[in-house]
């Protein structure tokens, strides 16, 4: 584990960072086109989980607000990323624009390479025509978004850069045993509140960071003798509602504090728990194979409140408002069944400190090893109560199940015709194993490795 480094794509329209991001990401997520400024907003990618790689809007003067508006962009890239790729078109000489990008950047005091992009048109001009823009020769590369020239020395120069950066690293987690826990959830629904309930209910501090407002902040936190970083994040909204410029790149962040987090908490407000972008980040923190805890907030206002008044239900008698909720938490988030469901008030302090008892649990469940001998029962057991169905005269065979991973428990189920299996019935599969060993908190991974040549591995 350790976190993901933020790189920025900034320069000219049709410098070709389109095409780069493409590339680095080996499938086409930007839009790519022969007329400038086709990129209107900024595309974003991980790479080879090793960096999250933006691709931002072309810089042009400013002809009304909304070119203003994409100009900020730039400067929110600049003031966001770790790293900095000023990229140009290799053939042609750089103008009063390329000039300010580069001094914009390297005024950063960040990491800032020069990508020369376009090589394989055999028209490039030699390196010296470039120094003029400051920035160094053995931080100048010479690529092609079409072939792939140059890439390999490109991410591993960014790479490299972010590895050896220890003060940018800090308390990386790949250095640092401590466990890191980030709030995630929608805005105002009591992130801060929370973290700052946190930071008072641990039992010595260890550390604190706080960056800015679009950024992650940080408090490190010892509990139980078990050192606990817990991360704050900006609220994130869903896409369409998002704002340009800072609240964009907020988003970004929040998405890299759940790359860099091993349990994320997901704060639901307990006067509004319906909400779609909840079930999506929460689809995002299973997808990464994050912990993840369900954290109902504000829970003080429901004290006294009539289910009526948040659920639309008719009110029943011995139920209480916090009944109706759970009932509704299950029924929205019925795909995280395993998931724990912590209630808490920020404002009364009920239940805060029970977050880092969870954490450690889910920890402790996402470093299970469960012997073969024991998976192969399972998986024999589950064969002979309901065997897989096949696909005209062929029947998919599991023979024996393997843990080949933690953080998350990752199994890889060997056989033959393993690729006609149905999702159904690796649903099953992973029910009949949590029924012996719960997992509390995590998601667990399964692979499909068929020994027949013709059928190919999932």
């Amino acid at each position: 584990m350790k976190k993901l480094p933020i790189v920025a794509l900034i320069g000219q329209t049709n410098a070709g960072k389109s095409s780069l991001l493409n590339r680095m990401a080996h499938k086409n997520i930007a839009i790519v086109a022969r007329e400038e400024g086709t990129t209107r907003d900024n595309v974003v990618t991980t790479i080879d989980d090793r960096f999250v790689l933006i691709d931002t809007a072309g810089l042009k003067d400013p002809s009304d607000d909304f070119e203003a508006s994409i100009q900020d962009q730039i400067q929110d890239a600049i003031e966001t990323a770790d790293v900095i790729l000023v990229t140009l078109d290799s053939a042609k000489y750089f103008d009063h624009r390329d000039a300010r990008i580069a001094k914009d950047a390297l005024r950063s005091k960040k990491p800032v390479y020069l990508v020369l992009n376009k090589c394989d048109l055999g028209e490039s001009l030699p390196i010296t025509e470039f120094r003029a823009l400051g920035i160094a020769p053995e931080q100048t590369f010479y690529v092609s978004a079409t072939t792939g020239q140059g890439m390999k020395e490109l991410k591993n120069a960014i790479s490299s850069t972010w590895g050896f950066d220890s003060q940018k690293v800090g308390d990386n987690t790949k250095s640092s045993p401590a466990l890191k826990l980030a709030l995630i959830g929608r805005p105002n629904v009591g992130k801060s509140s929370l973290f700052n309930s946190l930071a008072k209910k641990q039992q010595a501090i260890v550390s604190s960071r706080q960056g800015t407002t679009r950024d992650i902040n940080r408090v490190g936190i010892k509990y139980k003798g078990r050192e606990i970083e817990v991360l704050d994040t900006a609220g994130l909204r869903r896409p369409g509602k998002r704002e340009v410029g800072i609240e964009k790149f907020s988003a970004i962040r929040t998405l890299a504090a759940i790359e860099e987090a091993d349990i994320c908490a997901l704060l639901i407000d307990a006067t509004e728990p319906h909400s779609k972008l909840d079930q999506t980040l929460a689809g995002q923190i299973v997808e990464s194979g994050k912990g993840i805890i369900m954290v109902v907030t504000k829970s003080d206002l429901l004290e006294n409140a009539e289910p009526t008044n948040f659920f639309g239900e008719e009110n029943v008698k011995n139920r209480t408002a916090a009944d109706f909720l759970l009932d509704a938490l299950e029924k929205d988030f019925n795909f995280l069944p395993y998931a724990p469901v912590l209630i808490t008030s920020s404002a009364t302090g009920s239940n805060v400190a029970q977050l880092f008892e969870l954490a450690l649990e889910v920890d402790a469940a996402r470093r299970t090893e469960v012997k073969t001998s024991e998976l192969n029962k399972i998986l024999a057991q589950a064969i002979v109560e309901h065997a897989p169905a096949g696909l005209k005269n062929t029947r998919p065979k599991p023979k024996y199940i393997v843990q080949t991973d933690t953080c998350p428990p990752w199994f890889v189920v060997h056989g033959h015709d393993l690729g006609l299996l149905h999702w159904s019935w690796k649903r099953y599969l992973e029910r009949r194993i949590r029924e012996k060993y719960p997992f509390m908190g995590t998601p667990i991974m399964f692979s499909y490795r068929s020994e027949n040549k013709k059928d190919k591995a999932e």
